[in-house]
């Protein structure tokens, strides 16, 4: 005879089954949350909204954007709305009622010379923009200096520690051309891909790659750069300070800080320098006289808490870049663009919007 005890837990009873509608409850809940770790840790996607890297990435293109490249950035504000930017229809889609400082998870390598890179817009660092380091407008340029390098731009060739720079090979600037009195056939501009200047009535936008075969056509007798002389000084131009004539053409030379590097403070360093001090390494700087005070006391010297880069755009002649608002901070840094996924162009029929030829291609 078994006896059945009346307080004997059942193991085998089953388990109840899920409605469709919990199911379909779960599944979303697991997608959002694998998107979220995906987006926020491994790769993001954007779009090309300007012209600043033609021809090397066109408006149009959507790129993937590796995030472990260079290490996972965690949220400095980690209540907002995923997959949305900063601000909709003017509302903002992030609260700050959780602030987190910077930190970096380990990365596959550093940011290297000519990596393109995207990155947080530094100059919405100013007060009157408000915004929290990650919740800043991002930006894709080509990183041209790394931390500790000196740059230095001469007649729009960018050098690094005094050696010229290579020059991107779809990257392009505006030159002035003169002929023998021949017209140029529009086909030959456009089987080279030149075209009218965005800024200058009277130049050309060239993609450098296309420069030497420009150059051999017997009836074109000159090809000029298009540059700003050395010595005039640009006020829109970093650090905009009349001590310093630089254009964006002519510019530097500039030490780029790295982590651990000191520099006395003075009213050079200051010019060039205050902007990190006080806007990305949040100190308050005040200078009274002679004296400079950091955070209330008296220094003579800061060492830097950051690295530092310079990025600019493959289109030289219209491009806003580190040239006008300075350097970037690692901080700043979202992580490296790998591959152009898909590419529209607005000005295209609706047959012809698809670059065909530009779907997943490689990014370099």
């Amino acid at each position: 005879m078994t006896w059945k005890w009346p307080f004997r837990k059942k193991t085998d009873s089953p388990k109840p089954k899920k409605s469709k509608l919990r199911e379909w409850m779960d599944a979303l809940l697991f997608a959002f949350v694998a998107a979220t770790i995906i987006r926020g840790l491994l790769f993001s996607a954007y779009a090309i909204p300007s012209g600043s890297m033609e021809g090397t990435q066109l408006v149009g293109d959507y790129l993937f954007v590796s995030k472990i490249s260079y290490g996972p950035r965690i949220a400095n504000t980690p209540l907002s709305i995923p997959f949305t930017e900063p601000k909709v229809y003017g509302v903002r889609t992030w609260v700050d009622w959780i602030k987190l400082p910077y930190w970096r998870l380990p990365g596959l390598s550093d940011v290297k010379k000519g990596d393109i890179v995207v990155f947080n817009k530094p100059e919405e660092a100013d007060p009157q923009y408000g915004l929290p380091v990650d919740e800043r407008t991002a930006l894709i340029k080509r990183c041209q200096a790394t931390p500790g390098d000196v740059l230095t731009i001469v007649d729009g060739q960018v050098y690094i520690n005094g050696k010229a720079a290579p020059n991107a090979p779809e990257s392009q600037t505006d030159y002035r051309i003169v002929t023998d009195g021949s017209n140029i056939n529009p086909q030959f501009y456009t089987d080279l891909g030149i075209k009218p200047s965005e800024t200058d009535g009277t130049a050309v936008t060239v993609p450098y790659k296309n420069l030497s075969a420009l150059k051999s056509q017997s009836y074109i007798k000159s090809v000029t750069p298009v540059v700003l002389p050395a010595g005039q000084w640009d006020s829109l131009v970093f650090p905009h300070n009349a001590h310093f004539k630089w254009n964006q053409d002519n510019f530097g030379p500039l030490t780029l800080p790295n982590r651990g590097y000191t520099i006395p403070l003075n009213d050079s360093t200051m010019a060039l320098y205050r902007r990190a001090i006080e806007l990305y390494e949040h100190n308050k700087v005040e200078v009274q006289g002679k004296d400079i005070l950091l955070n209330g006391q008296k220094a003579t010297s800061y060492t830097f808490k950051m690295n530092y880069y310079w990025m600019m755009g493959d289109n030289r002649h219209n491009s806003l870049d580190c040239r006008f608002w300075g350097y970037v901070p690692e901080d700043h840094i979202i992580g490296k663009a790998l591959i152009t996924f898909f590419s529209t162009d607005s000005t295209q029929s609706f047959f012809s919007k698809i670059r065909w030829n530009r779907i997943f291609k490689p990014i370099n």
